[in-house]
């Protein structure tokens, strides 16, 4: 009889230990992906800024600008699925 008593305490200890490790898990991603979204808001600033300046200083064309813009942008998408990933 004794054994009976021991296992549901075994099996409520590991699932405890579960519940506590995936809710970790899970904490640890939200973080990765509030680091990731961050990135890619600094990133469309920054892609922003880029293409402002790119007007001003080379005197080039909206059009000729908007590249350097996107690849501004794809670098911080990049960025941010490493940092996800």
């Amino acid at each position: 009889m004794r054994m009976m008593t021991f296992k549901p305490a075994v099996a409520t200890l590991v699932l405890g230990i579960t519940v506590c490790a995936s809710s970790a898990f899970a904490t640890e991603q939200a973080h990765q992906r509030r680091d990731a979204r961050d990135t890619r808001q600094d990133g469309r600033h920054d892609a922003r800024n880029t293409k402002q300046d790119c007007r001003q200083d080379n005197q080039k064309s909206n059009s000729d600008c908007r590249q350097d813009k996107r690849e501004s942008k794809q670098d911080a998408r990049e960025t941010g699925r490493d940092i996800k990933y």
